[in-house]
């Protein structure tokens, strides 16, 4: 099963689209010392840690506008004959942020300069909207680690924003009172959401020490955010500069740091401590693309590759199930009468009827007006009257194992593990075209592996086909590309084009039991001799016997091939035999 969406769109004037998708906006006014507005005034901004340069000019009323600027830090340079050179220096773009930086030019000869150091003003007179950024050195400080034990998770920033309540970044996301599910996301400019099921948004996040920056819009929104009913975030990932970068980095848990489980004893004194293994590591580099001899990207190309991944291992050793003991195997169920067996009351003949006791539907008679049947003598059933469907289920049922394996129920105690393998590859590319053309490509996987347990056990320590929790794999790429084209001081053309598809898929399953990912299908009229309607065609669901505190094993799972996802066979509760 997979969910995809496509997206291509246009941008047209820069004048009219303040804060548009994943960019920045540096908008002003330049004046002279009467304070009279200066038309056609040269405008440069310039990206301090890459050198690219974003080039504009100031409108007949002395305004101007520098849009689509990508989130760092910039200065900004204004040109005017017979006026000294100004520059700003320390603008900090943000993501969907107009800064206002406006100037006054001094009367002097152009080979003089004047040098602004200032930070950007706190407050907003561009636009209405209340939004809050949180840069990566924020979300790195931040405890990302969700409370089911999944990748870390950038959307954890939300808890950060006043009136927002995000249980474990997932998508139950309520702002200022908003639905949940109603909040909407945004990498590289491009809609991200996942708009068949907006609960999960984590099966597609990119990875924490690949994004530069989230924005949170949580009111006000401008009209190209009216899809929004809650939220809206947009976040920008890193790229390359003209130094390079690295990082490398671990968050590990063991068991060995854990508290141990009250009343409990390993043998050795101590309490238990359950295997719990879980290992988030990754590593990050970026820089000019510089082949030695061959190309120089400094100023022109750059690169930021993210690699991410969680590996999380589990041994769950005390999950008692229940399975018949040898005699239940042969028909014999005289232990089901306990010695201090309950009385239920009396039949129509007058006898005692104890709790346990299984009477055969073969003798059923009226008497007096009533139904009676005889008990199977010393309550055993005739192998010769087992149904043979259910025969060669029960002869699939491992026997009792384990500590309590002479016990009529939870007598089976099989130790199985869980694995979680999550891994978010990343890589980004910036290219400068020329000083009016600018490129830049990003791509991701989002993916996840969850395994049950090796080899024929998963989930519930049951094996094959009788496990009712097998693997799940859930890809989910995604791709941006994003290009820019000033075609005037004051006209930008913006193309964006954009894919992301999250694929839902378990593993199917073979005769014999055995996991596999290839188009396997189950005939269980050939293996089992089930016929009727769609039954033979996927292993039948127990469900008469699924609790296991009434001494029964949980439910048996089929796995129609008709509503196979991407490689796999989910269970299917159509079926049942007795």
């Amino acid at each position: 099963m997979r969910f995809p969406s496509v997206f291509v769109w246009l941008a047209l004037p820069v004048s009219l689209i303040f804060a548009q998708s994943d960019r920045g906006t540096v908008t002003g006014t330049v004046t002279d010392p009467a304070g009279a507005v200066i038309a056609s005034a040269s405008i440069v901004a310039r990206n301090i840690e890459t050198g690219v340069t974003y080039q504009s000019a100031t409108s007949a009323t002395g305004n101007y506008t520098i849009a689509a600027l990508p989130v760092g830090t910039y200065e900004v340079s204004v040109t005017v004959p017979g006026f000294k050179k100004y520059t700003r220096a320390g603008l900090q773009v943000g993501v969907a942020q107009t800064l206002r930086a406006d100037v006054a030019l001094e009367v002097g000869a152009s080979t003089e300069s004047v040098t602004v150091e200032a930070a950007a003003p706190l407050l907003k007179t561009e636009s209405g909207e209340l939004s809050h950024t949180v840069t990566l050195d924020k979300i790195t400080e931040l405890p990302l680690f969700t409370v089911t034990g999944g990748i870390r998770n950038p959307y954890q920033v939300l808890n950060l924003i006043p009136g927002t309540y995000a249980p474990g970044g997932s998508g139950n996301i309520r702002v200022n009172g908003s639905p949940a599910n109603s909040s909407a996301y945004r990498v590289e400019g491009q809609d991200a959401s996942n708009g068949t099921l907006p609960s999960f948004p984590t099966q597609n996040q990119p990875g924490v020490d690949a994004i530069q920056e989230v924005a949170v819009q949580t009111s006000n929104f401008a009209a190209e955010y009216g899809q929004v009913g809650g939220g809206f975030l947009n976040i920008t990932m890193r790229s390359g500069t003209n130094q390079f970068h690295g990082s490398a980095y671990e968050y590990f848990v063991n068991e060995f740091l854990n508290a141990g489980q009250p009343y409990t004893d390993d043998g050795t004194g101590h309490n238990i401590r359950p295997r719990n293994r879980r290992n988030d590591w990754g590593f990050t580099i970026g820089g000019p693309v510089w082949i030695p001899k061959v190309y120089n990207g400094r100023d022109k190309t750059f690169f930021f590759v993210s690699w991410e991944q969680l590996k999380v291992t589990t041994v769950t050793a005390n999950d008692p199930k229940t399975v018949p003991i040898p005699a239940y195997r042969t028909g014999d169920f005289s232990a089901a009468i306990l010695p201090n067996a309950r009385v239920i009351g009396t039949d129509p003949l007058g006898r005692q009827m104890l709790q346990g006791m299984i009477y055969d539907p073969d003798t059923t008679r009226v008497v007096n007006g009533l139904q009676v049947r005889d008990q199977f003598p010393n309550n055993a059933i005739p192998m010769a009257r087992f149904d043979p469907v259910a025969a060669k289920i029960q002869n699939m049922l491992p026997l009792p194992k384990g500590p309590t394996a002479g016990a009529l129920i939870n007598n089976y105690v099989n130790p199985y593990s869980s694995t979680n393998d999550q891994h978010i590859p990343s890589v980004k590319v910036d290219e400068v075209i020329g000083p009016r053309a600018k490129l830049a490509f990003f791509y991701q996987k989002t993916k996840q592996e969850t395994i049950g347990g090796p080899g024929l056990f998963a989930g519930d320590g049951l094996p094959g086909l009788l496990t009712t929790s097998l693997a799940a794999f859930v890809p989910a790429p995604l791709y941006r590309l994003n290009f820019d084209y000033t075609l005037t001081p004051t006209l930008l053309l913006h193309l964006g084009a954009g894919y992301h598809a999250t694929y839902f898929g378990v593993p199917a399953i073979d005769a014999s039991g055995r996991v596999v990912y290839s188009d396997v299908k189950y005939d269980a009229e050939k293996e089992l001799g089930l016929k009727g309607g769609l039954l033979h065609r996927f292993f039948p669901r127990i469900a008469t016997i699924a609790d296991p505190l009434l001494g029964g094993m949980k439910d048996i799972g089929g796995r129609p091939p008709e509503y196979r996802t991407v490689n796999s066979r989910p269970r299917s509760p159509l079926a049942s035999t007795g």
